[in-house]
């Protein structure tokens, strides 16, 4: 007798699992660990492939034809010249803010750089003085409409920081409006608390006292706002960081050591701002403390990839932000995924640098000016991510027990994702079972 199941997607031109597959020993791949070298190109595809869903998970994966022998459904998706592979992960976003900064787009084009523009006041700090005078609803409202266009190209789950308020009741603010969108949303939110993205104006000049107001004040409040929501009714439990924007004229290697030594004794798990403009140790610091990822990583010197590689932390890469910033370079992503290193990547989201939803333009992005492989790119925005965020046991493959987080795209084979963009390729967007978005257009 078949199994009843709630949904069949069947039919697949290539199926993407991203699951355990057979490969040489030297690259054996465990399916509770993320890509790493060259299985980064292995993606566990599937001709003719199909997914039985049961009650938000995946049930069965396989051929269309073992599946259907084995399953029946009375929803069947014809998935029939299309390719099916697992929700995006979007593992660093800024995602909850006020306001937009299209002003210091234009000076930037008229050669004022990132950093001056943070030193004259400009920078996080305008989107903190946006963010200060929204009100709670007035920010959810605003990202809202940020998180239906990450739904809308194929984003399933994605990392929120906070980071815009830099004092505890806007912090505090911030990091609440990330619980009611992820209580409301389809999109799956991971919050991290950012509070040293920058230091506010009124401790210009006074770093240290604010990284003591960080450790004493913000990160203890925090925790125990964090702690309660991620030990509500759903289980299991989210995972949530604490990230630092180590950084030349931001947070130096100390100051942020002190930061995360701290959030890490409360539970934290850990995030590094690391290597965006200038390179001061902080991926070294990432690996020492046991940091799940390290972001950014423009300018990461050979000895500290090598540390990464040889390390748990992922290495989470934005080519957005140098795109968006004008710039020519980009995270040598070869040479830390020949390195070893387990790669991811990310949007950056946020309003000043990289507002980008899309994790389709990310992809298309590193393929060209990192030059990953289209494999490459699609295992580092599922699999990888997901492990960037401590959940790559629950998501970013499509394997028997896992979300049934799926996106069916409207494209020959995988390779168009990277090599044809400026367009949205999904045709269906499934979350935890459920069809949630469908292009009108398709």
């Amino acid at each position: 007798m078949k199994q009843k199941v709630d949904l069949i997607v069947h039919s697949a031109r290539q199926l993407l699992t991203l699951g355990e597959v057979e490969v040489p020993s030297a690259l054996s791949i465990s399916p509770s660990c993320p890509r790493r070298g060259e299985a980064m190109n292995e993606l566990g595809l599937i001709e003719d492939g199909a997914v039985a869903v049961s009650r938000g998970l995946v049930t069965l994966v396989g051929t269309t034809e073992e599946v259907l022998a084995q399953t029946e459904a009375e929803e069947m998706i014809d998935a029939s010249n299309r390719v099916v592979m697992p929700g995006f992960v979007d593992p660093h976003t800024h995602l909850v803010f006020a306001g937009s900064r299209e002003d210091e787009f234009e000076s930037r084009l008229r050669g004022t750089t990132y950093m001056e523009i943070m030193a004259a006041g400009g920078g996080i700090m305008s989107t903190v003085r946006a963010t200060r005078v929204a009100t709670l609803p007035q920010l959810i409202a605003q990202s809202r409409g940020r998180l239906d266009r990450m739904l809308a190209h194929g984003t399933t789950t994605a990392e929120a920081k906070s980071g815009y308020g830099l004092n505890v009741d806007d912090e505090l603010k911030m990091l609440e409006a990330i619980r009611q969108l992820d209580a409301t949303h389809p999109v799956d939110l991971v919050p991290t608390f950012l509070g040293a993205h920058a230091v506010p104006v009124e401790f210009k000049g006074r770093a240290d006292e604010y990284v003591e107001v960080v450790i004493n004040e913000m990160l203890p409040l925090t925790e125990r706002e964090l702690r309660e929501n991620a030990s509500g009714a759903s289980a299991p439990s989210v995972p949530f960081f604490c990230d630092v924007f180590c950084e030349e004229g931001v947070f130096s290697v100390s100051q942020s050591r002190r930061i995360l030594e701290r959030a890490r004794e409360l539970g934290f798990g850990l995030k590094v701002h690391a290597d965006e403009f200038e390179p001061l140790g902080g991926t070294s610091l990432a690996v020492e403390l046991g940091a799940v990822s390290a972001d950014h990583l423009v300018c990461t010197p050979v000895d500290e990839i090598e540390a990464l590689a040889g390390s748990d932390t992922i290495a989470v890469s934005l080519p957005g932000t140098p795109f968006g910033l004008g710039h020519h370079e980009y995270t040598p992503a070869r040479q830390i995924i020949e390195a070893g290193g387990a790669l991811a990547l990310a949007t950056d989201l946020n309003p000043g640098t990289c507002y980008c939803e899309s994790m389709q333009i990310i992809i298309a992005l590193a393929c060209r000016y990192m030059r990953l492989t289209p494999a490459e790119a699609i295992a580092a925005t599922t699999l990888n991510a997901a492990h960037a965020l401590g959940l790559g046991d629950r998501v970013g493959s499509l394997e028997t027990g896992k979300k049934a987080d799926i996106l069916v795209l409207d494209i020959p084979n995988y390779r168009h994702l990277g090599y044809h963009f400026g367009v949205n390729l999904v045709e269906r967007v499934i979350k935890s079972g459920q069809v949630l978005y469908r292009n009108s257009g398709k």
